[in-house]
């Protein structure tokens, strides 16, 4: 007889909407990594605002060092791949149903995405940069959409789980 206690579908939901996540973020820091000119040009249109509506009172605003906004585009891929980590050492010990330790390392990890995608993309990118006035270099949609995700999935995983009866052992 097992002395393992049968998952819960919470349980089974929190590892797997972790997973989900870790998985989303682990092929985007490949992607960039990878293809790194494409998300590249991104970054340095954002930066340099140069097709937002180029308004005088905002263009100061405008960072336009290649190497600057290469360093920024580094910065993200770096923190990406942490966050890609973190949440898959989350999911590994969610499936080891070790629930203290995983939860508190998933909520790291989608914390991170958090920041990257709301302080990072919606706010910095989006308002300082003014990344909303693009029509060529507007991530607003996507960012969103990743920050909702991690939102829910920490929602989620801070659901109270099940505790094991005596008789369940």
């Amino acid at each position: 007889m097992s002395t393992t206690p049968p998952r819960s579908a919470l349980h089974l939901a929190a590892t797997l909407l972790t997973g989900s996540v870790a998985l989303y973020i682990a092929l985007v820091a490949f992607g960039n990594i990878t293809d790194f000119g494409t998300n590249q040009q991104f970054v340095r249109h954002v930066l340099a605002m140069d097709t937002t509506f180029k308004d005088e009172d905002l263009m100061w605003r405008a960072v336009t060092s290649k190497g600057l906004q290469d360093a920024a585009y580094v910065a993200i891929i770096v923190w990406e791949t942490v966050a890609a980590l973190v949440l898959i050492f989350g999911t590994w010990l969610w499936f080891r149903r070790d629930d203290q330790r995983a939860r508190r390392v998933s909520t790291y990890g989608l914390l991170m995405l958090m920041l990257l995608f709301g302080a990072g993309f919606i706010a910095i990118g989006g308002e300082w940069f003014a990344m909303w006035q693009s029509g060529d270099w507007n991530g607003l949609d996507a960012a969103t959409r990743v920050f909702l995700f991690s939102g829910i999935v920490l929602i989620a995983i801070h659901l109270p789980l099940p505790q094991a009866r005596a008789g369940d052992a």
